[in-house]
């Protein structure tokens, strides 16, 4: 009884949980409801710095010890952060800027809240107030 209640128990444990999964959230003034992958990637690798109505887009980041951060960048853009550092470092000596570094998901919310065009990622279990949602990351 005692290892069907276990392996019942390390099976729980190791299914994916509403937890893992990232949400995109957007400024409320953004004029889009969902993105892509993509197009998110796009974004944060800044070759797409406009969004539709031609306002700036402000793509926000955590801070590079993230474990949600790492996850992002290795299911969205596909790197690890050596390689997203050099990546920002040629594009700033370029002119763009690479993204903003928020030092946790209460303040990326706050962030992305309040500046019109900002765009960042969050736990799922992060309260994303008047944020938009638009995308998830499984």
């Amino acid at each position: 009884m005692k290892a069907l209640i276990l392996s019942l128990l390390i099976g729980f444990v190791s299914w994916p949980s509403f937890a893992d999964e990232i949400l995109i959230i957007a400024s409320p003034s953004v004029p889009v409801s969902t993105l892509t992958h993509e197009q998110i990637t796009e974004i944060y690798l800044l070759k797409n710095l406009s969004w539709a109505d031609g306002g700036r887009i402000i793509p926000v980041n955590r801070e590079t010890s993230s474990e949600t951060r790492a996850r992002f960048n290795s299911t969205v853009l596909k790197q690890d952060n050596a390689e997203l550092s050099a990546y920002w470092n040629q594009m700033h000596f370029k002119g763009r800027m690479p993204p903003v570094i928020q030092e946790s998901d209460q303040a990326m919310v706050a962030f992305v809240q309040k500046v019109p065009g900002a765009i960042g990622y969050v736990a799922a279990s992060t309260p994303v107030g008047t944020a938009k949602i638009i995308g998830r990351v499984p």
